[in-house]
């Protein structure tokens, strides 16, 4: 597996299913580490940011420069533990785990005012203004029982997201 040039054995996948928590088939680690070794162009074992950004769905995201941050240099392992928070059969928890990473810029496992407002810069880009942004986030914040000098912990994350209908999946195609 340390070259992605190489076949995956059955010892493989199992050791890449474990690795995952069984959130993938072995039929869908075999795709993945197809698709992955399409990515790794020069079959170095690991996918650069650069190599991300070949995949347009990553590239158009406007939060894609905060997730280089957490796939840049990955391995095949590492790469499908990245993408089990996109499984249907993940958990929740795991998902809102990998939102808080993005939103917890600094990696200091707290997201602040000043890290929401980043994010919130990413995804409206210039259709608000800096003083809209702030108006809206300080609203929601304090719908949410913040205020802007609140330091949001993943506890915080979990109980504010863990409304039912949050949805954050992808399908791996199996031949």
């Amino acid at each position: 597996m340390g070259n992605a040039s190489s076949t995956l054995t059955q010892y493989d996948i199992e050791e890449v299913q474990e690795h995952c928590n069984y959130l993938f088939s072995q039929q869908e680690i075999v795709a993945l580490y197809e698709r992955f070794c399409q990515l790794d162009r020069n079959a170095k074992g690991f996918i650069s940011a650069d190599e991300f950004l070949s995949i347009p769905e990553f590239s158009l995201n406007p939060l894609s420069q905060r997730l280089l941050k957490m796939v840049d240099g990955l391995n095949f392992k590492d790469f499908v533990a990245f993408l089990s928070a996109f499984s249907a059969k993940a958990s929740l928890q795991h998902k809102i785990e990998l939102i808080f990473k993005v939103y917890d810029i600094d990696g200091k496992g707290q997201v602040t005012f000043k890290d929401l407002l980043e994010v919130l810069r990413d995804l409206t880009g210039s259709f608000m203004s800096e003083e809209q942004r702030e108006h809206v986030l300080v609203w929601v914040l304090e719908e949410a029982g913040y205020t802007r000098n609140s330091s949001i912990l993943l506890d915080d994350f979990v109980k504010v997201l863990s409304s039912p209908g949050l949805k954050m999946e992808v399908e791996v195609p199996v031949d």
